[in-house]
């Protein structure tokens, strides 16, 4: 086991095959702690992990890692990946419709878009549903000079198209905010009130945000308030320390023990999925995480 996972970045991972080099081999592997959380007091928080920042282990060996620390998911599989994490026990709970490349840059912003965009997701909801699989993640997109509104009015034409499909099936289109500042340059979906516009236009109960945490503090901050008021629009959250998008602990500037007290206490029936690159002993690291957000 190395210190550190190589950086992998989603895109990257999206274009790579899944399981290289790992660095846990499975004959080799003992969990190097207890397990934060026990069956007679679960906590609040269904907590999952995103596969691409364990790219350098095999996604069986990431399963029994996240089995053994707690975890009840896995986040990011594609749709091969998902009798992986079922068989394991776990939930894969947000799956890929696709393995683009610009995965990211092409959202429902563009009306050009749509045809291919629908067409996945069309072809992946059914697939998502009979493995159980409750989310599927899709993207804003790129601004490429496009107004707010331009972008609000083709997203909400595009999403809507898609809701019924993903409302007879019960599985939701959970449509990420990234920032625009220092990950994602020209990202249109990058604050809060973009995405709500969306989802409060769209108006199904299966499309709703996906709130990176670590993505919107850089944008806006105020996550715990926003968190609470926007509730009803958020199917799902991803977390990341700041800056950097590592551990989520007293190292950076977020108080993550607090923002998890306050997702449990809205009652939020989804899943919160660790979406940071270690710089540390990465089961450790993933360890502590799962208890800071065991509230």
């Amino acid at each position: 086991m190395t210190s550190r996972i190589p950086p992998m970045s989603r895109r990257d991972l999206l274009a790579a095959s899944v399981g290289a080099v790992g660095f846990v081999t499975a004959s080799g592997f003992r969990p190097a702690v207890e397990r934060p959380r026990s069956p007679e007091r679960p906590g609040r928080l269904r907590q999952s992990v995103c596969r691409w920042t364990y790219g350098g282990m095999s996604l069986p060996e990431l399963c029994r890692v996240a089995k053994a620390l707690g975890l009840v998911a896995i986040d990011l599989l594609q749709p091969e990946e998902w009798p992986v994490a079922r068989e394991a026990g776990l939930v894969p709970s947000l799956g890929y419709p696709t393995a683009r490349r610009d995965f990211i840059a092409t959202g429902f912003n563009d009306r050009a878009n749509h045809p291919l965009l629908l067409r996945e997701l069309r072809e992946t909801i059914p697939l998502a549903a009979q493995a159980g699989v409750p989310n599927v993640i899709a993207m804003f997109g790129n601004r490429n000079g496009r107004s707010d509104a331009e972008g609000i009015a083709a997203c909400v034409e595009g999403l809507r198209a898609i809701a019924p499909v993903a409302e007879r099936h019960g599985v939701t289109v959970v449509v990420e905010l990234l920032n625009s500042k220092v990950d994602h340059a020209d990202y249109q979906g990058d604050h809060t009130a973009f995405g709500v516009a969306v989802i409060d236009a769209v108006a199904s109960p299966r499309v709703k945000l996906l709130f990176d945490i670590y993505h919107m503090q850089i944008m806006e901050g105020d996550v715990m308030r926003t968190i609470r008021d926007q509730i009803g629009r958020i199917g799902h959250f991803h977390t990341g320390g700041v800056p950097g998008r590592h551990e989520i602990d007293d190292t950076q500037e977020l108080n993550y023990r607090a923002i998890a007290r306050a997702i449990a206490d809205t009652g939020f029936p989804g899943y919160v999925a660790h979406e940071f690159e270690p710089m540390r002993d990465p089961l450790r690291s993933l360890r502590d995480a799962v208890a800071i957000c065991d509230v």
